[in-house]
């Protein structure tokens, strides 16, 4: 293959959503609530509560929304302090800072991991919720982490927005904490351009998290659990919260539920082609010198839509020489702390109230690269950027001695 390939076009939507897509067009009928009962959305939660086996999903305008109600939702005090990993999406703390809480952050290892031993030290300083970034599907140590948490009586937030499809020890990334956050934005498995989604199995925390998400008057009637639960819980939830929280208007429309329904059976396939893709490519990487891709934790089955490596002995200069030459092949590569603005970088976080000092993710951060890989692409494709990848570290190194000399 002598052309790069475009990795950054989404799957088709699956022609079944293509006839209630038309309907939707024709009827006007786009709002969550119009229908009695049986909305898009309302199905979408069903199913997907179903695939991840929680009993109950609320379906939002992005995963960041869904971070915010779920903070919302726990009860926090205003300025709460919500530890959360310092390699992480802008999104993350943003969250937590709209939710009137504190971000505090801790150290990420070169394996794009919390760092346990940091993560515990933070945990008893005053914390009154973690959130978890599985970031670019990558899981740490959920065993040690619930352990910790669980110890402290303090709850736990999965943000899973890339690591739908994911286990660890055999359990759906997303049913390990209290609360599980996924996104539906285009660079993720499941694709609608926008939207988000969590889920739980307590029923008191989703009727205020429904609530609050935009569900007026008794709108709320309209939300139910996993299909086949029973539902008294539920309504007893949200008879308690009726009028006494304030709504945020958050809610996903009916057209963004009708594309993402018929993905949902599309996402075991895409699991698996993603994963092979990823490992196909990182065999490649790893026969550099130059370049290295850390490997998962054992218990953890990923679901990856891209790969990430740590460039190894290059400097700044190096680095960005590398990500230079790669793009000159036609393959993008982001260097997360090499760009001045990038929204992975927590120093560029400058909305923080407390800014911390992480010496190892910045460490870690000057030499993480990322690069697309969804699972659509072929083995052609796949050879394409690993090879670029390869050379383009190569070329870094020479252009290095070639000037040093």
């Amino acid at each position: 293959m002598t052309q790069a390939p475009n990795v950054y076009d989404a799957e088709p939507i699956p022609a079944a959503a293509r006839q209630e897509i038309e309907r939707l067009l024709q009827t006007g009928d786009l709002f969550r609530y119009t229908a009695p009962e049986n909305a898009p959305v309302a199905l979408l939660e069903a199913e997907f509560a179903e695939l991840l086996g929680s009993k109950y999903a609320l379906a939002v305008s992005s995963c960041s929304a869904a971070l915010f109600l779920s903070l919302k939702a726990l009860k926090l005090p205003r300025d709460a302090r919500v530890l959360i990993p310092g390699f992480t999406f802008a999104a993350v703390p943003s969250s937590v800072v709209h939710a009137d809480c504190i971000p505090v952050l801790c150290e990420v290892g070169e394996n794009y991991r919390i760092d346990i031993k940091d993560f515990e030290t933070r945990l008893d300083e005053n914390i009154s919720a973690v959130i978890i970034s599985h970031m670019r599907g990558h899981t740490s140590d959920m065993d040690a982490i619930m352990a910790l948490c669980n110890a402290r009586g303090i709850p736990v937030i999965e943000d899973a927005a890339h690591s739908l499809g994911t286990t660890w020890h055999g359990k759906n990334i997303g049913t390990i904490g209290k609360i599980g956050c996924f996104s539906f934005q285009s660079y993720k498995l499941v694709n609608a351009g926008e939207g988000g989604i969590l889920i739980t199995d307590d029923a008191d925390l989703v009727a205020r998290a429904v609530i609050m998400s935009g569900a007026y008057e008794h709108n709320w009637k309209k939300h139910k659990s996993r299909a086949g639960d029973n539902t008294s819980d539920l309504e007893k939830a949200f008879a308690r919260h009726q009028n006494k929280l304030p709504l945020y208007n958050l809610r996903m429309s009916n057209l963004s539920a009708v594309i993402i329904r018929p993905q949902l059976p599309e996402v075991a396939r895409r699991v698996r082609d993603g994963r092979a893709n990823h490992d196909y490519v990182a065999t490649q990487l790893n026969t550099s010198p130059w370049l290295s891709v850390p490997e998962k934790l054992a218990p953890e089955e990923r679901a990856p839509d891209s790969i990430q490596f740590n460039l190894i002995g290059m400097d700044s200069e190096e680095a960005n020489t590398f990500a230079r030459v790669a793009k000159e092949n036609g393959v993008s590569v982001q260097v997360f702390g090499q760009s001045t603005d990038n929204a992975r970088a927590y120093w560029n976080w400058q909305f923080l109230p407390e800014m911390p000092d992480l010496p190892r993710t910045r460490a870690m951060l000057e030499n993480a690269c990322d690069v697309r890989l969804p699972a659509r692409l072929s083995k052609d494709d796949l050879d394409y950027i690993a090879r670029t990848l390869v050379a383009a570290a190569e070329s870094a190194k020479e252009e290095a001695r070639a000037y040093g000399t």
